[in-house]
């Protein structure tokens, strides 16, 4: 389908080592693991999802303005790290017309205080936070209903 509409999932810093890096924290799914829930759930909505992962903030940065420029649905993003420092991430959702869901699968307001600021947050259209990987299918039902 031509007309599909697509939804990119964005995943920042460390989520690469999903499934072994804190588990306790983070769950024993690999960030694999999800992007291969969400395609199923993808697939059964007729939507498609460009899954994506670096540990580098313009990756994400030119990622956001792609998003934009392919008129992309939504935009689901773990933003990880860079949640609570990036102001450039922060500039470039605002610069950008397509709808970001905020995404954690901890809950960062139970965590560290450092935690409790999101700049991501302050650009995003909501949040989900501490479901585990729950989030990101939350997130999907949230951007299917934009």
């Amino acid at each position: 389908m031509a007309d599909m509409r697509k939804i990119y999932v964005l995943n920042g810093p460390n989520l690469n080592m999903l499934g072994t890096r804190e588990p306790e924290i983070y769950g024993y799914d690999t960030l694999d693991d999800i992007a291969e829930r969400m395609d199923d759930a993808a697939t059964r909505a007729h939507v498609e999802i460009d899954f994506r992962q670096s540990n580098h903030e313009g990756h994400l940065i030119d990622w956001v303005q792609e998003a934009h420029a392919e008129g992309a649905h939504a935009i689901i993003m773990n933003p990880g790290g860079l949640t609570h420092t990036s102001v450039a991430l922060h500039d470039a959702i605002k610069a950008v017309t397509v709808p970001v869901i905020e995404i954690h699968l901890s809950n960062p307001h139970k965590r560290e205080a450092f935690r409790h600021k999101s700049y991501v947050g302050m650009a995003a259209r909501g949040t989900i936070a501490g479901f585990g990987p729950m989030s990101y299918m939350l997130a999907l039902e949230a951007a299917l209903e934009l």
